[in-house]
Formats: C-alpha cells, structure tokens, sequence
C-alpha cells in the first residue's frame, strides 16, 4: 500500500499543489517540476524552525511531531501524520 507520502506525489498536478520537503538529512526525491527540496542544516529542530516560519494558512503539513503541529495549527494550516490521521487544536 503506497504511503501518504507517496500518494500525495503520484499526481501533485492534480490537487494544485507544491510538495516542498524540509529534511535535515540527506535523500533522493524524484524529479518533477510540483515538487521543491529546501534541506536545512542538522541543528537541532532546524527543520521545524524553517517549516514554521514559512508555513501559510491553508497549507498542508505532514508531521507526527506534536509540538510543530500545535505551532503549524495556530497559522492556520492543516496537519496530517504520514498515517494519514488529521491533527486539530482539540485533539493534540
């Protein structure tokens, strides 16, 4: 079964839609123009650091760490682990 991740890649046209990765660790992503790669440094939490300073209301952010959904949420944006489980201010 493809991951959420996996999924949301497979037609990104479709939904309008800009998949950008924030690691901070290196990886291989496929090549496509709906899909950006911004690796940050491996400080500790540089990549929530970076995610929560550009994140919009409205956009979409996959994360199962707690602490940058609770800060994600409250710009506005939505939050989904990679299960595919919808975080919200009531239930986190």
């Amino acid at each position: 079964m493809p991951s959420l991740y996996e999924k949301l890649l497979q037609q990104p046209h479709k939904r309008a839609m800009t998949a950008i990765f924030v690691p901070s660790h290196a990886f291989s992503l496929l090549s496509s123009p709906h899909v950006r790669f911004g690796q940050v440094s491996s400080a500790f939490d540089q990549a929530d650091k970076t995610i929560e300073q550009r994140v919009s209301a409205g956009d979409l952010v996959i994360t199962s760490d707690i602490l940058l959904a609770a800060d994600v949420i409250a710009k506005s944006a939505l939050v989904l682990t990679s299960r595919g489980v919808r975080h919200a201010k009531n239930n986190i």
